[in-house]
């Protein structure tokens, strides 16, 4: 009889065959439990005697089939994204020379103070935007004015000599001019003196005149050639303190050169009190407050100039074989997004790696050597309207990628 109900529960649903134990032979003898033996807690796959098992499996298959769903689903997106990615990669990633060490940089000018004094006017802020030639600040301009007037007035004295020695110089030639008519007078008489005498000598020959008229006529003739001696002395009198005069004038224009280098350098440290903008662009780093005492040299701000924006991106030794200038370079700006993308050209190779030019070169002649990788920088530049736009800060982190099938063929 306990085999018929054994196969009997054989033969029933599976699931109640998981719970029911096997009936023993005596069905009603009371069953006593087995000491150190736990009941077993039914499980969530274990259902009571008389329910349906299928009513009660079904939530678990339910649960495990939309689990697989999902899970062929991501499968199917990863392969998706995966494939894409790597279809794009093969038409055109795997060609690209990519360095993330890649920075915006700018023309960044030093505005420094030329001239000592006290800040007495600020006109701009921090990041405001100048135009050439604009007044940024000012600077006490008391003693420098007062230099340019006392170099003035040092130099309209020297022209007033020069101008004095101008007139004399003109009274001088007067004298000259006077001298030399003196000259041609006493020529004159010396020539009237020289016939009278000629004239006595032959009448006294004659003694047809008496010697005392020839005496007499001697006499002056002898006179005249004197007057005449005199008359040519002072010319050159006059014309020796004309040159003198010139001499003189010389000098002074000499001096008066001096004298306007001294005026213009005047007028130039008083020009230095203005603080300009040397190019158009954006003020940064300012330390200027009013009141605040600069001396030469000292750096006041720092001036972005307008459109300068180009990249400087150090690109490993080993990728030097693909870059030359002129290629098209994809630019992306950590700034902006990886959506923006700007388009540059290898503009210059550096003609020397970063570490060449670091301030203190690595020497390498040791008995140790570790081979590091090189870089070497290379500038880049972006089109004019982008760097004009100010979105390209200098000191942006951007990656970079060169494509070297754009490079200029010939």
């Amino acid at each position: 009889m306990a085999k018929r109900e054994g196969n009997a529960a054989h033969e029933s649903d599976g699931s109640e065959a998981t719970v029911t134990a096997i009936r023993p032979a005596s069905e009603h003898a009371p069953q006593q439990t087995p000491p150190h033996t736990h009941e077993a807690k039914p499980g969530p796959h274990l259902v009571e005697r008389g329910k349906p098992a299928e009513a009660a499996a079904e939530p678990p298959k339910k649960k495990g089939i939309l689990g697989r769903l999902v899970l062929v689903a991501l499968i199917g997106a990863a392969a998706w994204f995966g494939g894409k990615a790597g279809y794009a990669w093969w038409i055109d990633g795997r060609f690209l020379v990519t360095t993330d060490d890649a920075y915006v940089a700018a023309d960044i000018t030093t505005l420094a103070a030329k001239a000592s004094g006290y800040v007495t006017e600020v006109m701009v802020a921090d990041n405001q935007a100048v135009k050439k030639g604009d007044v940024l600040a000012r600077i006490d301009s008391g003693d420098y004015t007062l230099a340019v007037a006392q170099a003035e007035n040092a130099l309209a004295g020297n022209l007033a000599t020069i101008a004095r020695i101008d007139k004399q110089i003109a009274a001088g030639e007067a004298q000259v001019a006077q001298a030399r008519a003196g000259v041609a007078s006493a020529q004159a008489t010396l020539e009237s003196k020289e016939i009278n005498f000629n004239r006595q000598t032959t009448l006294v020959t004659n003694r047809v005149s008496a010697q005392s008229q020839l005496d007499d006529a001697r006499t002056d003739r002898d006179a005249a050639r004197a007057a005449v001696a005199s008359a040519e002395a002072a010319v050159a009198v006059a014309e020796a303190n004309i040159e003198v005069l010139k001499a003189q004038k010389a000098e002074s224009e000499a001096t008066g050169k001096t004298l306007q280098t001294a005026v213009d350098k005047a007028r130039r440290d008083l020009s230095f009190t203005e603080i300009r903008a040397p190019v158009d662009g954006v003020v940064g780093n300012k330390a200027l407050e009013v009141g605040t005492y600069v001396t030469p040299g000292q750096q006041l701000a720092s001036l972005v100039a307008t459109g300068s924006a180009h990249i400087e991106a150090n690109y490993k030794e080993t990728q030097l074989a693909e870059l030359v200038p002129g290629e098209t370079v994809r630019i992306t700006v950590d700034a902006l997004g990886e959506e923006e993308t700007i388009l540059g050209k290898v503009e210059s190779l550096s003609p020397a790696t970063g570490s060449v030019f670091s301030l203190l070169p690595a020497n390498n002649a040791t008995g140790n050597f570790t081979k590091v990788v090189q870089r070497l920088p290379v500038r880049i530049s972006v089109p004019a309207d982008v760097a004009a736009s100010g979105k390209l800060r200098p000191g942006l982190s951007v990656v970079v990628a060169a494509d070297p099938r754009t490079a200029p063929t010939g």
